[in-house]
């Protein structure tokens, strides 16, 4: 007998552009950078909003919008960090989470190289 497939459900944010000021250098955290975060989140009660067409039996997009952005005005000096902290957020915000993915980029990075940007994947 084969197992019946459990349904898979995921809220995605795509491209969030921001202003911040993480960085290594003092320059960077001075003058900031374009960071771009990206946020894939497995959230089974999501699967309720498919029937009841309510917004309160998902995970709302714009919160975790709301979530990252107030994350993302904390300086710190990694991307690395800045992915822990908004996943530690996002899971607090909604202990439902059971997996996901966090990608931010910091676009144009202070390099002397040409490269369109420096980014760090978080999977968890």
């Amino acid at each position: 007998m084969i197992a019946p497939v459990r349904p898979q459900a995921l809220i995605e944010i795509e491209g969030l552009r921001l202003r911040a000021n993480h960085g290594v250098f003092d320059r960077e955290r001075l003058i900031g950078n374009i960071f771009e975060v990206s946020v894939s989140l497995s959230y089974p009660p999501a699967l309720k909003a498919v029937e009841s067409d309510c917004v309160a039996d998902t995970l709302s997009y714009a919160d975790v919008v709301d979530i990252v952005k107030r994350v993302m005005a904390e300086p710190s000096a990694l991307l690395e960090h800045v992915a822990g902290r908004i996943r530690q957020a996002l899971v607090e915000a909604y202990p439902a989470i059971d997996s996901g993915r966090i990608s931010v980029a910091k676009l144009a990075p202070p390099l002397a190289a040409e490269l369109s940007s420096a980014r760090f994947i978080l999977e968890f």
